[in-house]
């Protein structure tokens, strides 16, 4: 039988300790444009996560969204893949 002394001293000394971490599902560890990790972020944010996902392309490649999106501006006619030369395309 629990008395309720004990049961309220397990419920004051119980306490939940949790840790979680996160990762791209990537074939590389780092972007191919800036050369920064994965798990960091570009150079022009500040904090990995939802502000700087990856971006991946038709052929398999994945960027940061801010590091792709200047390089296909920064193409003057048709943009290619920076690390395969295939003509960019977003994945689907």
């Amino acid at each position: 039988m629990v008395t309720s002394s004990y049961f309220c001293y397990f419920l004051v000394h119980c306490r939940w300790h949790a840790v979680s971490s996160w990762t791209w599902d990537a074939q590389d560890e780092t972007c191919g444009i800036c050369r920064m990790a994965f798990d960091g972020c570009c150079p022009d944010c500040k904090l990995p996560g939802d502000d700087c996902p990856l971006i991946w392309g038709a052929c398999n490649h994945a960027f940061h969204l801010h590091c792709i999106l200047k390089w296909v501006n920064s193409q003057s006619a048709q943009a290619h893949c920076p690390m395969c030369r295939r003509e960019w395309q977003f994945k689907e």
